[in-house]
């Protein structure tokens, strides 16, 4: 393994504000960043070395891409495996398509899982609206149906409370589907680990990750005992899983913390929302150690600094309280450049730091 001298190219598929963080940690190491993305809005852009804004399946775009960048990336995993494919088959993409396909299925990622010996909530794959009755009738409920593909922060999802919710749920999610168990869970946290080209394996501490509205509002470190207690476990599965698909770069899993002990959520091949903590709260960030790992550097350290971490997202107008934010002793303010304000709609994020 080589790793790669500053001054190389790092490809980022995707504008969002993981590829804006993504590019950030990699000019601190002297990269250089080119990012594709179709976005009119590309806040990625904004730290980036260059930009091309392009859809991902022209494979003139793609060709040309391939060439300017010594390895590729990508930042959020609803993108068509394709194009990764065909990129990969030309420059080093890390993480592999495999992690790429795997994550974007839920189907795929919950019988992955539970071969590596993983426990996800108890799941029934949907193709028909009588497939749900008999998902129903052997899960029970409460439980919740989800798209296969493409859902996030509570998006592509509908609980039901009833078998009567059945009909409605079905309409609005449709198929495929996989129709999950509620879990009785104190708390939801996450493994973030990062994999490197050799595979050298480290994790940071988990946060617990409170949400609102199914959208993570807050995570805080050290965790409470509940999940303290089920740490180990969590992160030796979420190895496994890294293990497996010869994962390169940051792995991010959720779990939920209770009496069944830590039980599986879902998986995400890249960085993670549940680690932004790390750019001020632990001795290498999540963003600078993706960076290392598809570069072939050493993984840095991923302590925790200071007593106590919290990290609050700053999702539709709350970045309004910009100005009290940063006169918050302790408080460091990453506003992501997004133009426009949406609800639900991630702008930014605030970390408090606690050092006594």
């Amino acid at each position: 393994m080589t790793a790669l001298p500053p001054g190389s190219t790092i490809g980022i598929l995707g504008g969002g504000q993981l590829g804006r963080m993504i590019a950030s940690a990699a000019a601190d190491l002297g990269y250089r960043t080119h990012v594709l993305a179709p976005d009119r809005e590309s806040v990625a852009a904004q730290t980036a070395s260059s930009l091309t804004r392009a859809d991902y399946h022209n494979k003139v775009v793609l060709a040309d891409f391939a060439a300017q960048c010594d390895v590729v990336t990508y930042e959020f995993e609803n993108i068509d495996a394709a194009p990764v494919r065909w990129l990969a088959e030309r420059v080093p993409v890390h993480p592999s398509p495999l992690s790429l396909e795997v994550a974007q299925d839920r189907v795929r990622e919950k019988s992955f899982v539970e071969q590596v010996g993983g426990r996800p909530a108890r799941w029934h794959a949907i193709a028909t609206r009588a497939d749900l009755d008999d998902a129903v009738a052997a899960i029970g409920c409460p439980a919740v149906l989800k798209t296969t593909r493409f859902g996030y922060d509570g998006k592509g999802q509908m609980r039901l409370s009833s078998p009567a919710d059945a009909d409605a749920a079905f309409e609005a999610i449709g198929a495929p589907a996989v129709l999950e168990a509620f879990v009785p869970f104190t708390h939801e946290f996450s493994i973030v680990l990062v994999r490197g080209q050799d595979g050298t394996v480290t994790s940071y501490p988990p946060p617990w990750n409170e949400h609102r509205d199914a959208i993570l509002h807050r995570s805080t470190l050290p965790a409470p005992a509940e999940i303290a207690a089920q740490w180990t476990e969590a992160a030796a599965l979420t190895g496994r899983i890294a293990d497996a698909l010869g994962h390169v770069g940051v792995l991010t899993c959720e779990f939920f913390a209770g009496a069944d002990g830590p039980v599986f959520n879902e998986m995400a091949p890249r960085v993670h929302n549940s680690g932004h903590w790390t750019i001020e709260g632990a001795a290498t960030s999540q963003f600078a150690n993706h960076v290392r790992a598809i570069c072939g550097l050493p993984l840095g350290d991923t302590a925790l600094i200071g007593t106590q971490v919290e990290m609050e997202n700053l999702i539709g107008a709350d970045w309004e309280r910009w100005p009290d934010l940063v006169a918050e002793p302790n408080a460091y303010l990453h506003l992501y450049g997004k133009r426009e304000t949406r609800a639900g709609r991630k702008m930014g994020h605030v970390t408090r730091i606690t050092r006594v």
